[in-house]
């Protein structure tokens, strides 16, 4: 049986999970490590990758960098989220508001010190991208479509840091971004819609406060037909191996997206289309493989290899 101490403690170890969103922040390292293999530097063993401990600390910092943009954006979020998110709201307040900003800038100084071991370009990166997330919370967010346009980048920003580090511009990764960042500033515009009670108490000027419902959905619509385009390069200019079947997948429930957007007035169904989109945005997170497969059986060969041969030494 657990004591009352270690009962709470586990309890209080639940609620900053909640608040990080730690559900979220293992998908992207996953994402940068599969965009690192498959995308931004094709022409590098993957084993190579995943053993380089530069890029290991950038994906270390990057995801603590979004776990401590979480921590802010709660505390200036937690009067909104009572009514937003009510049950997840008050799992979040079982870590006083005190404790949080303890940690924020605990975990901050901890990433700044992290990345000095690369370069002072990598710190003059994370502190800048710790910055915008924090003036984001606490300014930005409570303004119509700058608002939006922010969070959308702040959210392929760890993606362009390793791009930084590779030095490899090619103009696929950049309609991969663009296809990334559409999709994104969509879901924000959704939360807008799904938000719009919290908003309009704490005086939020989103789109859909400051406006109306219809022209919030006009922008997404727009947004949606605009996806279009990365998907043309994506799968009839650019080689994306059997990425291209992601794509075309991703177009039909896009089309299901646009539909159902014009049919959505309440809360849930706004929640419904902000988990479709979720869902398309993950899911293009492991289809990254497709584009080439056959990396995968390489690495495992390569492994079978040196472990042969690590065995063959001892014996």
């Amino acid at each position: 049986m657990l004591s009352r101490k270690s009962k709470l403690l586990l309890t209080k170890i639940f609620s900053f999970f909640s608040v990080v969103r730690g559900y979220n922040i293992w998908v992207i390292a996953l994402a940068q490590y599969l965009a690192s293999i498959f995308i931004l530097a094709p022409e590098r063993r993957a084993l190579d990758i995943l053993l380089d401990w530069q890029l290991f600390l950038i994906v270390i910092a990057s995801s603590l960098t979004i776990a401590s943009g979480y921590i802010i954006n709660n505390f200036y979020d937690a009067k909104k989220d009572l009514i937003n998110r009510p049950r997840k709201a008050m799992i979040d307040r079982l870590v006083s508001q005190s404790t949080k900003l303890k940690v924020y800038f605990a975990v901050n100084f901890f990433i700044v010190a992290l990345v000095s071991f690369i370069s002072w370009k990598a710190v003059l990166f994370f502190s800048s991208y710790i910055f915008l997330i924090w003036y984001y919370s606490h300014k930005l967010k409570k303004y119509p479509i700058i608002g939006n346009l922010t969070a959308a980048i702040l959210a392929v920003l760890p993606f362009f840091g390793i791009l930084m580090y590779y030095k490899n511009f090619y103009h696929v990764i950049f309609a991969h971004a663009t296809f990334l960042f559409l999709l994104i500033l969509i879901r924000e515009l959704i939360k807008d819609l799904e938000n719009i009670e919290g908003d309009l108490v704490n005086e939020y000027k989103t789109i859909p406060v400051l406006f109306n419902e219809k022209t919030a959905k006009t922008i997404i619509s727009t947004l949606t037909i605009t996806t279009l385009i990365p998907v043309y390069f994506l799968t009839d200019v650019y080689d994306v191996g059997y990425m291209d079947i992601y794509f075309y997948f991703s177009l039909l429930l896009l089309l299901y997206f646009f539909i159902q957007l014009w049919k959505s007035k309440q809360k849930a169904d706004f929640l419904k289309l902000h988990f479709l989109l979720k869902f398309i945005i993950v899911a293009g997170v492991f289809c990254i493989i497709l584009i080439d497969p056959s990396v995968l059986l390489r690495g495992q060969k390569l492994l079978s290899q040196h472990y042969d041969d690590f065995i063959t030494t001892f014996i």
